[in-house]
């Protein structure tokens, strides 16, 4: 399985990359949103890891490219934002799952 995980937060970040591949996993990290654009419109994914608020572009931008595109990578939203309405939002754009990150 081949994962793309897109966050600012470098600790998080890789945590999360050293934890998948543990697993198995083939993972890619990008630090920021214009990083984990670019590699997700050049590379097929099975899963993003996505952080919504993102510097350079915003998650649900990023989101909602890949949306647009017909994509079939599924999306996991991993964010501080833990509001009701923020994950309606978030999977009103199109993830396919929302995880409040601790």
């Amino acid at each position: 399985m081949r994962i793309l995980v897109v966050e600012d937060e470098r600790a998080l970040a890789d945590a999360l990359v050293r934890g998948l591949r543990a697993e198995g996993m083939a993972v890619d990290v990008a630090y920021d949103g214009v990083e984990g654009h670019q590699k997700v419109t050049v590379t097929r994914y099975d899963v993003l890891v996505l952080d919504r608020d993102l510097p350079g572009m915003h998650g649900d931008d990023l989101l909602a490219d890949l949306v647009s595109s017909g994509s079939l990578t599924r999306v996991l939203l991993l964010t501080a934002a833990a509001g009701i309405d923020e994950k309606v939002q978030g999977l009103s754009l199109g993830a396919d799952d929302y995880l409040v990150k601790p």
